[in-house]
C-alpha cells in the first residue's frame, strides 16, 4: 500500500528520460521512480531471508498436470478477452 507522498523537482532532461521510459513501458512516471528506488536501495538482506524462509516453510500445494494447467490458463485468458 502506498501511503507516503513525495514531491521532487527534476530538470527537463531527467524528467524527459523518466517520462520516456514510463511511456515505453505503458506505466506511470511514479512507477518508474519507485522501481529505480528499489533497484538502488534494495530490501535489507534480513527481510529478504525472512521472506524466503516463509515461502520455504509454506505447506505443499498440489500442482495440476501440465495439460490441466494449460486448460486453466486458457480459460483465464478467455475471460479477459
Amino acid at each position: 500500500m502506498l501511503d507516503r507522498r513525495l514531491q521532487i523537482l527534476l530538470d527537463e532532461e531527467r524528467y524527459r528520460r523518466v517520462a520516456t521510459e514510463a511511456a515505453a513501458r505503458g506505466t506511470s512516471v511514479a512507477s518508474v521512480v519507485r522501481e529505480a528506488i528499489d533497484r538502488t536501495f534494495p530490501v535489507p538482506t534480513a527481510r529478504r531471508r525472512a521472506a524466503v524462509r516463509e515461502l520455504l516453510d509454506a505447506d505443499d500445494m498440489t500442482v495440476p498436470e501440465v495439460d490441466g494447467l494449460r486448460a486453466e490458463l486458457e480459460e483465464l485468458r478467455g475471460r479477459r478477452a
